[in-house]
């Protein structure tokens, strides 16, 4: 199954995989036609664009993620000039890394190389350009991965403005356990004490971030 915007360039794919022994079961034009049709061919290979209709920002993409989140074993290649950082990181996270792949349209070269790709995604594989890879490496790290869920609970509600007895009390736990979470959550986001800065305040801000 097809999914790409540009008529041309969606006719072109259909023509090319033909050629190769594929069967486009359907090509479509934009993310919720994608996912009607995958629901109705159930097909054995997905192929898609990121930017597709309405808004051409990542509608592909995020529906690629969707699709494999309900379909861990459906075979998903991404085929962009972009790279997502954070739905690419997503899509090759979902089910266990297997039959996904993240080409990117200016670097393809040889139809056979591919085709090939494609069959090694629909048997089960993985293919990543390597631009993908070092793009996904250098993503900032989330700072709030260290922290547990009791915690960014509470950093949450230091960002609402909530004191820590306010918290205390949402939270049904003592003041003194929530004083402790909220030093466990500035150590843990590195924020030693400092005169001339607020620990709390950078808190808030490295949430709001992430």
């Amino acid at each position: 199954m097809i999914a790409e915007d540009g008529l041309l360039l969606r006719e072109g794919l259909t023509g090319v995989l033909a050629r190769f022994g594929f069967e486009v079961v359907a090509a479509v034009g934009d993310a919720e036609a994608l996912i009607a049709a995958v629901a109705e061919h159930a097909p054995d290979l997905v192929l898609t664009d990121i930017r597709m209709p309405p808004g051409f920002r990542d509608e592909g993409l995020r529906a690629a993620v969707t699709l494999r989140r309900a379909r861990p074993r459906l075979p998903v290649v991404v085929l962009s000039q972009y790279v997502q950082d954070e739905y690419a990181a997503a899509l090759l996270d979902s089910g266990s890394g297997a039959g996904v792949g993240y080409l990117l349209k200016d670097r393809v070269v040889d139809v056979q190389d591919f085709v090939a790709a494609l069959r090694t995604v629909a048997s089960g594989g993985t293919v990543v350009d390597p631009e993908v890879v070092r793009r996904l490496l250098r993503r900032p790290k989330d700072p709030l991965a260290a922290l547990s869920s009791r915690e960014r609970e509470v950093l949450a509600l230091v960002a609402e403005g909530h004191s820590n007895s306010a918290i205390a009390a949402r939270l049904f736990v003592t003041e003194a356990a929530v004083g402790k979470h909220v030093g466990n959550i500035l150590a843990k986001l590195d924020l030693p004490p400092a005169e001339d800065t607020n620990r709390r305040v950078l808190a808030v801000l490295a949430f709001l971030r992430a």
